[in-house]
């Protein structure tokens, strides 16, 4: 549904993107992540046909961003973080308006409208001028506008962003409804959204893509080893030293607090130690507070990507567009 083939941009002397390559299967939800100034905004603009890339290529349901660019624009919805409404507008008639831009059928707009407004529950306000709504209620219209025309492919960029917490549960529950009929690119710092939403993720940094596939297959490929937590009240040197002697340990890491008794103890992926370290608790005396495995998690894997990515020597220009 989504295909991007070296996809590079150029502001002047400053590169944004460069050779982002990467692709969405048709029903398929896909987390878009990077750090501010990573290079997904300017991404997202370009398969939304608001701006041109210097070079490569990108297609959306088959037509190409370039050279077809009416065609992909009646078959996406996108919602910028930054949503442009009209604010002397009142809110069904604004959806109404975007949908005949978008080219749905005047017979279809009533039901089109309808039922976007009551996916992204803003029902009870459409009457109200757009102006006069909260950054919540805004945001929901924005969704609105994405989805009045029933499209292929939505990018969305930050969807939840000033919603509270029950608006952001309802929202997702949307988003995740969308899969299967709907080819859908999330961009969002919130990453326990993303393992919520998303069956794989792309990752930007410095302007080129760096890591991509499903969530398990980067914990997998960047955390190649089983964890366990131990908490126990004893003196660290003697923890530390106790551990790291436990056949099998790789590497011992001290968590939380100093001095709190917290530790990551690592080994071979599939070995678990929890056995062995009970037995050195006991035999040490030592009060046993919690043991348990923990698996890693997307916000782990993103800083271990993305610091590996910063400590490397510096490409040859980051992103210009200041947040992206």
């Amino acid at each position: 549904m989504i295909d991007v083939s070296n996809l590079t941009k150029h502001y002047g002397p400053v590169t944004a993107i460069r050779d982002v390559s990467f692709s969405v299967a048709p029903g398929e939800i896909v987390g878009f992540l990077g750090p501010n100034g990573a290079g997904k905004s300017t991404t997202m603009r370009i398969l939304s046909c608001f701006l041109p890339a210097t070079s490569g290529t990108a297609r959306v349901a088959g037509y190409d961003v370039f050279k077809d660019s009416m065609e992909v624009r009646r078959r996406i919805g996108y919602l910028p973080e930054n949503v442009p409404l009209y604010g002397e507008m009142r809110v069904a008639p604004y959806l109404d308006f975007v949908a005949e831009v978008k080219g749905v059928p005047r017979a279809e707009r009533t039901r089109r409208v309808a039922e976007a407004m009551e996916r992204c529950l803003v029902t009870e306000v459409q009457h109200r001028l757009i102006a006069t709504l909260s950054k919540g209620y805004r945001q929901r219209v924005g969704l609105a506008q994405a989805i009045v025309n029933d499209p292929h492919v939505l990018i969305l960029d930050e969807p939840t962003i000033g919603l509270d917490p029950r608006q952001i549960t309802e929202i997702r529950s949307l988003i995740k409804s969308l899969a299967g009929d709907h080819t859908v690119i999330l961009s969002t710092h919130i990453l326990p959204e993303v393992s919520m939403l998303c069956g794989g993720v792309i990752i930007i940094n410095r302007g080129s893509v760096v890591a991509q596939g499903t969530i398990d297959r980067l914990v997998d490929e960047f955390f190649p080893t089983s964890r366990v937590l131990v908490q126990v009240a004893v003196p660290a040197a003697a923890v530390r030293e106790g551990l790291a002697a436990v056949p099998g340990v790789v590497a011992v890491h001290e968590q939380g607090v100093p001095g709190d008794g917290t530790w990551l103890v690592e080994s071979p992926r599939g070995r678990d130690l929890r056995g062995e370290i009970f037995q050195l608790a006991a035999q040490r005396k030592w009060p046993l507070v919690e043991l348990r495995r923990v698996g890693a998690t997307l916000e782990e894997v993103f800083i271990r990507i993305v610091a590996g990515e910063d400590t490397a020597a510096p490409g040859p220009g980051r992103d210009g567009e200041g947040a992206a």
